[in-house]
């Protein structure tokens, strides 16, 4: 399965942490955004880049089905990327990255992370 940053095309996007749950060491989260839509995600990377924290997140349901014997290896599995902000009310919530410079570093030091994650001479089996 290989990984990449998805750009989130409306800029500005909200998303308040509503709920985490672990689960085996995998952490979900449902996310609501500004218009109140509840989506759920599962945490695969975060970082803390330049004193600011950044989540790598997919969708609940991309990770099950990456899950499934059948997905082939080499499937394009894209992630959204999150920077953690606090509100007027001092409560962490998750926001879209507007700054294309931001954005790609950060989607850069992800991409990295979980290239190096992947075993592509199988010695690790």
């Amino acid at each position: 399965m290989r990984s990449g940053a998805e750009r989130e095309e409306e800029k500005g996007r909200v998303y308040v942490m509503a709920e985490n749950e672990q689960e085996n060491e995998r952490e979900f989260f449902t996310l609501v955004d500004d218009e109140g839509t509840e989506t759920e995600f599962e945490l695969i990377g975060k970082a803390e880049i330049k004193g600011v924290t950044y989540y790598a997140m997919i969708p609940a349901e991309d990770s099950v089905r990456a899950e499934d014997a059948s997905f082939p290896d080499d499937e394009f599995c894209e992630y959204v990327i999150l920077r953690e902000d606090i509100d007027e009310d001092g409560e962490e919530m998750l926001v879209t990255i507007d700054d294309d410079d931001e954005f790609d570093d950060v989607a850069d030091y992800f991409d990295n992370l979980f290239s190096e994650e992947i075993d592509y001479d199988g010695e690790n089996s």
